[in-house]
């Protein structure tokens, strides 16, 4: 991961903790009944930011190592799993792992594959899976389309946020993502996934996205008005939907 993928969060893990997404239950049961996970293996968060996936992981008994370069993020999945038996959280990164070779039964990227130095990451990844681990790539793709909300937020995003284009991960091409795994790969799946927010929610929830602007930033005030008049003019009983495809691609590499 890039040196500005790994410092970009530090200031915000708390909106990260408070107003992110988890993941639905459908595509976590994908991975245990389809994908093959199972309890009790050895799974690698890699890019596990504040924990969430992590957390999912250990409900289904599997033994989870998050690795996260970015110290705020891990010390608030260390916080968020504490006292759980098969967890414990690490500097590593997609890179540079540390940890020792066919060691792992599954690798898992959850909104974090987009930081990664793919060809170091692939290299990485298959020297510590063990032979026919598979990585599983997921994001909450933020649906852009559907609704007059919908397609405002993605306005607003764009004008005040000039280098998303270049930071998200829907600038992943397919072709970059096949190129990734071993031929014959990846399997794809898709979920629906959403949220219901007031106005400070989706206030906390647009503020943690790295590539917005922060408060003291000549573009905030503005983009907070503009926020609320979005908000204001397409809320239904004080709430928005906020609506996501959760994707889902694995395989082997």
């Amino acid at each position: 991961m890039a040196k500005d993928g790994k410092e970009r969060f530090t200031n915000r893990v708390d909106t990260y903790v408070k107003y992110r997404p988890s993941y639905p239950k459908a595509a976590i049961d994908f991975l245990y009944v389809t994908v093959g996970l199972r309890a009790g293996d050895e799974v690698a968060d890699v890019g596990a930011g504040t924990g969430i996936f992590s957390r999912l992981l250990l409900e289904r008994g599997s033994r989870v190592t998050a690795l996260e370069p970015n110290e705020a993020m891990r010390q608030a999945a260390e916080r968020a799993s504490a006292g759980e038996p098969g967890f414990r959280a690490l500097a590593g990164s997609a890179e540079e792992t540390g940890l020792p070779a066919g060691s792992v039964d599954a690798v898992v990227c959850a909104q974090s594959f987009h930081w990664f130095d793919r060809n170091a990451a692939r290299a990485e990844f298959k020297r510590i899976l063990k032979p026919g681990g598979k990585v599983v790539l997921i994001w909450n793709t933020r649906k852009t389309t559907g609704s007059a909300f919908l397609e405002g937020y993605d306005r607003l995003v764009h004008t005040y946020s000039p280098d998303y284009k270049d930071v998200g991960h829907k600038n992943i091409s397919r072709e970059t993502l096949v190129s990734f795994f071993a031929p014959g790969w990846p399997k794809e799946a898709t979920f629906p996934q959403a949220q219901l927010f007031d106005f400070e929610g989706l206030s906390g929830r647009l503020q943690s996205s790295s590539y917005i602007p922060v408060p003291g930033h000549p573009s905030y005030e503005p983009m907070m008005t503009d926020l609320r008049r979005l908000f204001d003019r397409s809320q239904a009983d004080g709430r928005v939907s906020f609506d996501y495809e959760t994707e889902v691609y694995w395989g082997e590499v």
